[in-house]
C-alpha cells in the first residue's frame, strides 16, 4: 500500500510517498480502507521532531491522525462495509488499525472523505466549548484563531450551546466563520480585540499580550495563559463524544467543510502551513 512516511526529522521534504506492507489488525481491531486522513497543523512540529519527547514518536513513522474509512476486517461491533471516523497513528496510507472500540461510524449527511476532518479538530473544539471553558446559554465567548480548523468547529459548538460568540478571522476566512454563526467577526489584522468576555478560547500559536485583560477565564490549546483561571490542553481521544458530534452533523447542527487535496499533496500542504497560507480544514484523498 502507499503511505507517507518519515525516516528522519527535518523540513517538508522528508516526507516520501513509499509502498509498505499493508498493516494486520490484532485482537480487538480493524482493519481500515482509508479514504482520506486530514493535516493538522500540529503534524509540522511532527515533522521536525518537537512532539518527540511527547508523544513517544519513533522512526520510520506513516503520517496522519484523522481516518475516514470503511472497514475491511472487523471486531467487535464493526463489520466490513462500515463506514468509521477516528483518531489513529498512521493514517496517511491506503489502510490503517485501529481499536474497534475507539471509533465512530461516520455522518451520513456528509461525503466520507471530507468526515476526515472530524475527529481531531472535532474532538478538541467539543472539549474547550464544553468541557473546559463549559459555555452554556448567555455565555460571551471571545473565540481567537476562528477560521482555522478548530475554530469552524468551535464557533458552532459555542453557538449551539447558546452564547454570544465574538470570532476573530483574517478577512480571507471572515465570511465563512460568519455564516457559521458568529455573532461578531473582528478581522485581527487591523482591530484589537474586544474585552467584556465571560471567556476566551485560544486556537493560535501566538498569544496577545494583552489577553489577560479580555475575558475572565480562559481556555488555550496552545501555549499557556498566565492566569489564575486559564487552562491550558492537549486532546485526548474520545470516541463517545465523537459519536456525539456525528449527531450533531447528520441533524444539520454542525456543518463540515473542508478543501480535498491528494495524498501526492501532503509535503506542499506542510509547506503551506509553514507559511499561514492554509485557510480552514484541508483533508487529504488516500483512495485512488
Amino acid at each position: 500500500m502507499r503511505a507517507a512516511r518519515v525516516h528522519a526529522y527535518g523540513d517538508a521534504s522528508v516526507i516520501s510517498l513509499e509502498e509498505v506492507p499493508v498493516p494486520a489488525p490484532g485482537p480487538g481491531e480493524v482493519l481500515i480502507k482509508v479514504a482520506a486522513t486530514s493535516f493538522n497543523p500540529s503534524e509540522v512540529g511532527l515533522r521536525m521532531g518537537l512532539l518527540h519527547d511527547v508523544l513517544g514518536v519513533t522512526l520510520p513513522l506513516t503520517l496522519g491522525w484523522d481516518v475516514a474509512g470503511t472497514v475491511v476486517t472487523g471486531a467487535g461491533d464493526l463489520v466490513p462495509g462500515d463506514r468509521v471516523i477516528g483518531l489513529v497513528d498512521g493514517a496517511a496510507a491506503e489502510y490503517a488499525v485501529a481499536r474497534a472500540s475507539m471509533l465512530a461510524r461516520a455522518p451520513e449527511r456528509i461525503p466520507l472523505a471530507v468526515a476526515a476532518a472530524v475527529p481531531v479538530a472535532g474532538l478538541t473544539a467539543w472539549q474547550a466549548v464544553f468541557e473546559h471553558a463549559r459555555i452554556g446559554p448567555g455565555s460571551r465567548v471571545l473565540i481567537n484563531g476562528a477560521g482555522g480548523g478548530v475554530g469552524l468547529f468551535a464557533v458552532q459548538l459555542a453557538k449551539h450551546a447558546g452564547a454570544y460568540v465574538v470570532a476573530t478571522a483574517a478577512p480571507r476566512s471572515a465570511a465563512a466563520v460568519r455564516a457559521l454563526g458568529a455573532d461578531e467577526v473582528v478581522d485581527y489584522t487591523t482591530t484589537p480585540l474586544p474585552g467584556g468576555n465571560d471567556v476566551l478560547i485560544n486556537l493560535v500559536a501566538a498569544v496577545p499580550a494583552s489577553v489577560t485583560a479580555l475575558a475572565e477565564e480562559f481556555v488555550s490549546i496552545s501555549q499557556p495563559i498566565e492566569h489564575p483561571r486559564a487552562v491550558q490542553f492537549v486532546a485526548r481521544n474520545d470516541p463517545s463524544r465523537l459519536t456525539e458530534l456525528v449527531a450533531l452533523i447528520d441533524k444539520g447542527v454542525v456543518d463540515v467543510t473542508a478543501e480535498v487535496r491528494p495524498l501526492e499533496s501532503l509535503a506542499d500542504l506542510h509547506r503551506a502551513a509553514e507559511r499561514g497560507a492554509i485557510r480552514g480544514k484541508v483533508v487529504v484523498e488516500v483512495e485512488r
